[in-house]
């Protein structure tokens, strides 16, 4: 999974052309390393369809409330420039975000 931050997330995430899956998270945040094994696995699955990618959101803050995550974890679909759908928090969970990335591929 491809690791984005403030000076590569508008390339990569903002100007893709594909629909990009983007996970906010934050090495203090253990529901987040508690999830992102499964990510990782629905990238394996996903991934011809979706560009996944990892923001530490520790490390872009200003970053993440441009983008209105106000909590973690926050598993976002992008396409074309715009976030779509997003789960965050206790909704957070590999099935739930399995059944958003059906809605977009």
């Amino acid at each position: 999974m491809l690791a984005v931050d403030k000076s590569n997330f508008e390339e990569e995430v903002l100007q893709e052309e594909k629909t990009v899956l983007v996970d906010f998270w934050s090495e203090g945040c253990e529901p987040c390393k508690a999830l992102m094994p499964d990510i990782e696995a629905l990238e394996e699955v996903y991934g011809d369809q979706v560009k996944f990618v990892k923001l530490d959101t520790t490390k872009a803050r200003r970053l993440a409330i441009k983008q209105k995550v106000l909590g973690l974890p926050t598993i976002a679909i992008y396409e074309n420039g715009e976030k779509k759908e997003e789960v965050t928090k206790d909704e957070a969970s590999k099935e739930n975000v399995e059944a958003m990335i059906k809605k977009f591929v």
